[in-house]
């Protein structure tokens, strides 16, 4: 399984509620992920948008050496939302930290949040044949 949820508001936090294993995830392959708390929490606890905050409910609360590949695509950080780059590109260097062998980010120059799809599924169906060769 893949998972773009990793980077919303049920993030794997959440995965609890359904009795799956986070590390029964195959890999991981957010477009444009948001890594810290998500807008909807934040704005639901009353936060301003530009105010970031890292809980429960951010992947990046969860960095862990033994997390499933991760594999995070973005847009040119001067054309993606709020420092989505920036954010994926901590949570890339926090995983690196902690030991996490498999994370890897990519930078799509010239895209912007909503563009960067279509080069990024090129990206996501390499990154699944590796993890399928790997999983063998």
């Amino acid at each position: 399984m893949l998972s773009h949820g990793f980077f919303n508001r049920y993030n794997l936090y959440y995965l609890e509620k359904y009795s799956i294993d986070a590390d029964s995830i195959a890999g991981l392959i957010p477009f444009s992920g948001q890594t810290i708390t998500h807008f909807t929490v934040r704005k639901e606890r009353g936060i301003k948008t530009l105010q970031p905050i890292i809980d429960k409910y951010a992947p990046l609360f969860h960095v862990r050496r033994n997390a499933p590949p991760i594999l995070l695509i973005t847009g040119d950080a001067d054309k993606e939302l709020f420092g989505r780059y920036e954010e994926n590109a901590y949570l890339g260097r926090m995983m690196k930290l902690a030991g996490h062998k498999r994370t890897k980010l990519f930078k799509l120059d010239g895209f912007d949040h909503g563009g960067m799809a279509h080069p990024a599924f090129t990206l996501l169906l390499k990154e699944v044949d590796e993890i399928v060769r790997e999983k063998k």
